[in-house]
């Protein structure tokens, strides 16, 4: 079977790929992630894909948690603003934008994202999350703790 998938001729369920990456005793995301990637926790592969053209799945990016996850489904309308503190060292987001343009300011430093674009970072400083559009913008937001 392993040289069935490394051949592209084997179309593996992800619970599959999971009992491999255990067999093999590494992380799943590394099994799946491209060889000599300059940033090891955006990984942006597709790790399935469905009988149906169109169908896939997309291991975005990994991080790694101390005690929990927290998942966020954000909507901004126009010209809405959010001022964020500072969360506790350690402490990290992901964002998935997918609806709009989000602004991002970190450090002052402006940041925009767009449908299907993703970004994690440390968020143990001052941030905004800003529609400077005149259409919505929804977007998901992990916190890693």
């Amino acid at each position: 079977m392993l040289v069935a998938i490394e051949a592209g001729e084997k179309n593996v369920s992800l619970s599959t790929l999971d009992r491999v990456a255990e067999a093999l005793n590494v992380a799943f995301s590394d099994l799946i992630q491209a060889p000599g990637s300059p940033d090891p926790s955006r990984i942006n592969e597709v790790a399935w894909t469905g009988a149906i053209a169109g169908s896939k799945a997309v291991l975005l990016a990994k991080a790694a948690a101390t005690r929990e996850v927290e998942l966020w489904e954000w909507r901004l309308e126009p010209g809405e603003t959010y001022f964020s503190e500072a969360d506790a060292e350690g402490w990290s987001e992901q964002l998935y934008v997918f609806e709009g343009c989000l602004t991002l300011i970190i450090d002052d430093q402006a940041l925009r994202f767009h449908a299907g674009e993703f970004y994690m970072y440390a968020s143990n400083m001052p941030h905004v999350y800003r529609n400077e559009s005149d259409c919505v913008v929804r977007f998901v937001r992990n916190v890693v703790i």
